[in-house]
Protein backbone atom coordinates (compact mmCIF):
# COMPACT_ATOMS: atom_id res chain seq x y z
CA UNK A 1 0.00 0.00 0.00
CA UNK A 2 1.44 3.19 -0.97
CA UNK A 3 2.30 5.59 1.84
CA UNK A 4 0.16 8.31 2.64
CA UNK A 5 1.89 11.75 1.69
CA UNK A 6 3.59 13.78 4.85
CA UNK A 7 1.44 16.29 5.99
CA UNK A 8 2.74 19.58 5.08
CA UNK A 9 4.27 21.80 7.64
CA UNK A 10 2.48 24.38 9.60
CA UNK A 11 2.88 27.51 8.68
CA UNK A 12 1.81 29.27 11.63
CA UNK A 13 5.08 29.37 13.59
CA UNK A 14 6.53 31.05 10.52
CA UNK A 15 3.88 33.48 10.08
CA UNK A 16 4.19 34.48 13.94
CA UNK A 17 8.16 34.73 13.86
CA UNK A 18 7.66 37.06 10.42
CA UNK A 19 5.13 39.11 12.21
CA UNK A 20 7.16 39.60 15.46
CA UNK A 21 10.19 40.63 13.64
CA UNK A 22 8.07 43.54 11.88
CA UNK A 23 6.55 44.64 14.72
CA UNK A 24 9.88 44.90 16.48
CA UNK A 25 11.69 46.98 13.06
CA UNK A 26 8.92 49.13 13.33
CA UNK A 27 9.26 49.99 17.35
CA UNK A 28 13.06 50.28 16.43
CA UNK A 29 11.78 53.16 13.99
CA UNK A 30 10.54 55.10 16.84
CA UNK A 31 13.66 54.66 18.47
CA UNK A 32 14.07 56.39 22.19
CA UNK A 33 11.13 58.22 21.72
CA UNK A 34 9.47 55.26 20.87
CA UNK A 35 5.75 54.35 19.56
CA UNK A 36 2.16 53.51 20.26
CA UNK A 37 0.25 50.71 19.30
CA UNK A 38 -2.25 52.01 17.16
CA UNK A 39 1.10 53.33 15.19
CA UNK A 40 2.43 49.82 14.75
CA UNK A 41 -1.15 48.34 13.97
CA UNK A 42 -1.75 50.92 11.19
CA UNK A 43 1.81 50.42 9.97
CA UNK A 44 1.85 46.58 10.14
CA UNK A 45 -1.64 46.04 8.57
CA UNK A 46 -2.39 43.83 11.98
CA UNK A 47 -5.25 44.59 14.41
CA UNK A 48 -4.47 46.52 17.58
CA UNK A 49 -5.22 43.27 19.57
CA UNK A 50 -2.86 41.27 17.49
CA UNK A 51 -0.43 43.58 18.30
CA UNK A 52 -0.86 43.96 21.61
CA UNK A 53 -0.58 40.16 22.12
CA UNK A 54 2.91 40.34 20.42
CA UNK A 55 3.89 43.48 22.26
CA UNK A 56 3.14 41.77 25.46
CA UNK A 57 5.26 38.33 24.62
CA UNK A 58 8.21 40.57 23.34
CA UNK A 59 7.69 42.65 26.56
CA UNK A 60 7.82 39.65 28.76
CA UNK A 61 10.88 38.45 26.68
CA UNK A 62 12.86 41.97 27.31
CA UNK A 63 12.95 42.61 23.80
CA UNK A 64 10.51 45.44 23.78
CA UNK A 65 9.88 47.81 26.61
CA UNK A 66 7.09 50.34 27.72
CA UNK A 67 6.89 53.82 28.47
CA UNK A 68 5.10 54.21 31.69
CA UNK A 69 4.46 57.76 31.61
CA UNK A 70 4.03 57.79 27.87
CA UNK A 71 2.57 54.32 27.60
CA UNK A 72 4.60 53.75 24.35
CA UNK A 73 7.00 51.05 23.11
CA UNK A 74 10.83 50.83 22.52
CA UNK A 75 13.24 48.15 21.63
CA UNK A 76 14.50 46.54 25.16
CA UNK A 77 17.74 45.17 26.15
CA UNK A 78 17.86 41.95 25.32
CA UNK A 79 17.95 42.90 21.55
CA UNK A 80 21.04 44.81 21.90
CA UNK A 81 22.72 41.73 23.89
CA UNK A 82 22.23 39.39 21.45
CA UNK A 83 23.68 42.36 18.54
CA UNK A 84 26.46 41.86 21.00
CA UNK A 85 27.20 38.23 20.29
CA UNK A 86 28.16 38.93 16.70
CA UNK A 87 31.91 40.60 16.41
CA UNK A 88 33.70 39.06 13.80
CA UNK A 89 33.20 39.61 9.57
CA UNK A 90 33.97 42.75 8.09
CA UNK A 91 32.18 45.86 8.75
CA UNK A 92 31.35 48.42 5.99
CA UNK A 93 31.23 50.78 9.14
CA UNK A 94 34.68 50.21 9.91
CA UNK A 95 36.65 50.60 6.59
CA UNK A 96 34.24 53.53 5.92
CA UNK A 97 35.18 55.60 9.10
CA UNK A 98 38.33 57.70 8.06
CA UNK A 99 36.75 58.44 4.98
CA UNK A 100 33.28 59.33 6.65
CA UNK A 101 35.60 61.56 9.03
CA UNK A 102 37.93 63.37 6.03
CA UNK A 103 34.62 64.37 4.08
CA UNK A 104 33.12 66.08 7.42
CA UNK A 105 36.32 67.31 8.02
CA UNK A 106 36.55 68.33 4.04
CA UNK A 107 32.58 69.58 3.48
CA UNK A 108 31.90 71.28 6.87
CA UNK A 109 28.65 68.91 7.25
CA UNK A 110 27.64 66.38 9.24
CA UNK A 111 28.38 62.91 7.72
CA UNK A 112 25.84 59.61 7.40
CA UNK A 113 26.33 56.02 6.29
CA UNK A 114 23.51 54.27 5.55
CA UNK A 115 22.53 50.58 4.74
CA UNK A 116 19.56 48.85 3.32
CA UNK A 117 18.04 46.12 5.44
CA UNK A 118 15.11 44.80 3.56
CA UNK A 119 12.25 47.51 2.95
CA UNK A 120 14.59 50.55 5.42
CA UNK A 121 17.40 52.06 5.45
CA UNK A 122 19.41 51.93 8.81
CA UNK A 123 22.16 54.33 9.59
CA UNK A 124 25.15 53.07 10.83
CA UNK A 125 27.26 56.27 11.06
CA UNK A 126 27.70 59.52 11.87
CA UNK A 127 30.31 61.87 11.90
CA UNK A 128 30.31 65.81 12.77
CA UNK A 129 31.63 68.44 10.35
CA UNK A 130 33.38 72.10 11.65
CA UNK A 131 30.66 73.66 11.22
CA UNK A 132 29.26 75.72 13.81
CA UNK A 133 26.10 74.29 14.05
CA UNK A 134 25.74 70.91 13.00
CA UNK A 135 22.22 69.14 11.75
CA UNK A 136 21.29 65.72 13.32
CA UNK A 137 18.73 64.79 11.60
CA UNK A 138 19.23 60.93 12.49
CA UNK A 139 20.86 58.85 15.35
CA UNK A 140 22.92 56.01 15.04
CA UNK A 141 20.57 52.78 14.46
CA UNK A 142 17.52 55.13 13.21
CA UNK A 143 15.69 53.42 10.69
CA UNK A 144 13.26 54.83 7.82
CA UNK A 145 11.67 53.45 4.91
CA UNK A 146 13.34 53.42 1.90
CA UNK A 147 12.50 56.75 -0.22
CA UNK A 148 11.78 58.85 3.34
CA UNK A 149 15.57 59.99 2.88
CA UNK A 150 18.39 61.01 0.69
CA UNK A 151 20.35 58.26 1.68
CA UNK A 152 16.69 55.90 1.01
CA UNK A 153 16.62 56.73 -2.32
CA UNK A 154 20.43 56.38 -3.03
CA UNK A 155 19.78 52.83 -1.76
CA UNK A 156 16.44 52.21 -3.48
CA UNK A 157 18.43 53.49 -6.84
CA UNK A 158 20.85 50.41 -6.71
CA UNK A 159 18.60 47.72 -7.29
CA UNK A 160 16.50 46.76 -10.06
CA UNK A 161 13.92 49.02 -11.11
CA UNK A 162 11.37 46.17 -10.58
CA UNK A 163 12.46 45.30 -6.99
CA UNK A 164 12.86 48.94 -6.22
CA UNK A 165 9.22 49.21 -7.26
CA UNK A 166 7.66 46.67 -5.19
CA UNK A 167 9.72 47.60 -2.10
CA UNK A 168 8.18 51.56 -2.70
CA UNK A 169 5.02 50.14 -3.24
CA UNK A 170 5.20 48.04 0.02
CA UNK A 171 6.33 50.74 2.51
CA UNK A 172 3.35 53.64 0.54
CA UNK A 173 1.61 53.50 3.69
CA UNK A 174 4.90 54.35 5.66
CA UNK A 175 6.09 57.16 3.52
CA UNK A 176 2.63 58.53 3.36
CA UNK A 177 3.21 59.09 7.10
CA UNK A 178 6.81 60.83 6.01
CA UNK A 179 5.20 63.15 3.67
CA UNK A 180 6.38 61.08 0.55
CA UNK A 181 4.21 59.50 -2.09
CA UNK A 182 5.21 56.50 -4.27
CA UNK A 183 5.76 58.09 -7.26
CA UNK A 184 7.88 61.02 -5.52
CA UNK A 185 9.93 58.12 -4.56
CA UNK A 186 10.50 56.37 -7.42
CA UNK A 187 11.08 59.87 -9.54
CA UNK A 188 13.82 60.46 -7.04
CA UNK A 189 15.23 57.63 -7.18
CA UNK A 190 14.79 57.41 -11.13
CA UNK A 191 16.71 60.76 -11.20
CA UNK A 192 19.42 59.51 -9.06
CA UNK A 193 20.44 56.58 -11.37
CA UNK A 194 21.07 59.09 -13.58
CA UNK A 195 23.11 61.49 -11.97
CA UNK A 196 24.80 59.53 -9.59
CA UNK A 197 23.57 61.72 -6.19
CA UNK A 198 20.38 62.91 -4.91
CA UNK A 199 19.56 66.15 -3.14
CA UNK A 200 16.58 67.17 -1.36
CA UNK A 201 16.74 71.22 -0.72
CA UNK A 202 14.28 70.39 2.10
CA UNK A 203 15.29 67.96 4.08
CA UNK A 204 14.19 65.58 6.67
CA UNK A 205 14.07 68.73 9.52
CA UNK A 206 13.13 72.24 8.74
CA UNK A 207 15.59 74.71 7.21
CA UNK A 208 17.77 72.02 6.11
CA UNK A 209 18.80 70.21 3.29
CA UNK A 210 20.77 67.17 2.35
CA UNK A 211 22.58 65.49 -0.47
CA UNK A 212 23.40 61.37 -0.66
CA UNK A 213 25.02 59.03 -3.09
CA UNK A 214 25.62 55.32 -3.18
CA UNK A 215 28.51 53.31 -2.00
CA UNK A 216 29.43 50.65 -4.48
CA UNK A 217 31.52 47.64 -4.21
CA UNK A 218 33.72 46.22 -6.70
CA UNK A 219 31.05 44.51 -8.47
CA UNK A 220 29.35 47.91 -8.92
CA UNK A 221 26.37 46.59 -6.47
CA UNK A 222 25.26 49.10 -3.94
CA UNK A 223 26.23 48.40 -0.18
CA UNK A 224 25.43 51.73 1.29
CA UNK A 225 24.65 55.63 0.79
CA UNK A 226 26.90 58.56 2.43
CA UNK A 227 24.83 61.22 2.40
CA UNK A 228 25.17 64.84 3.85
CA UNK A 229 22.81 67.05 5.89
CA UNK A 230 23.45 70.90 6.64
CA UNK A 231 21.37 74.39 7.36
CA UNK A 232 19.55 74.72 3.90
CA UNK A 233 21.59 78.36 3.19
CA UNK A 234 24.98 76.30 3.95
CA UNK A 235 24.09 73.75 1.24
CA UNK A 236 21.82 75.65 -1.55
CA UNK A 237 21.69 73.97 -5.31
CA UNK A 238 24.82 75.64 -6.62
CA UNK A 239 27.36 74.43 -3.87
CA UNK A 240 25.96 70.70 -4.65
CA UNK A 241 27.99 69.90 -7.67
CA UNK A 242 31.64 70.86 -5.86
CA UNK A 243 30.11 68.63 -2.46
CA UNK A 244 28.98 65.82 -4.64
CA UNK A 245 32.41 65.49 -6.10
CA UNK A 246 34.05 65.02 -3.03
CA UNK A 247 31.52 62.91 -1.63
CA UNK A 248 32.03 60.25 -4.97
CA UNK A 249 36.05 61.23 -3.82
CA UNK A 250 35.73 59.79 -0.13
CA UNK A 251 33.24 56.89 -1.70
CA UNK A 252 35.61 55.79 -4.20
CA UNK A 253 38.18 55.01 -1.82
CA UNK A 254 35.76 53.45 0.62
CA UNK A 255 34.52 51.20 -2.70
CA UNK A 256 39.12 50.83 -3.46
CA UNK A 257 39.24 49.48 0.32
CA UNK A 258 36.49 47.11 0.41
CA UNK A 259 37.76 45.53 -2.77
CA UNK A 260 41.60 45.16 -1.46
CA UNK A 261 39.73 43.35 1.78
CA UNK A 262 37.47 41.07 -0.29
CA UNK A 263 40.52 40.38 -2.72
CA UNK A 264 42.60 39.59 0.39
CA UNK A 265 39.96 37.30 1.76
CA UNK A 266 39.32 35.53 -1.29
CA UNK A 267 42.94 34.50 -1.82
CA UNK A 268 43.14 32.99 1.98
CA UNK A 269 40.02 30.56 0.95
Amino acid sequence: MARAPAPAEPTDGAQSVRRALAILRLVAAGQDRGVRLTDVATMSGLTPPTVHRFLKVLMEETAVEQDPATRRYRIGHEITLLGLARTGGVSIRGIAEPYLAALAAAAGHTVFLSVRHGADSVCIARHLGSDPIQVLSIDVGARRPLGASVSGIALLAGLPVAEARALTQRNAQRLQGAGRTVTQVLAAAEACRTHGHTYAPEGVMPGTSALAVPLRDATGGVVGAISIAALADRLPRERVRGTVARMHEQATLVCQRLGEIERARSRRR
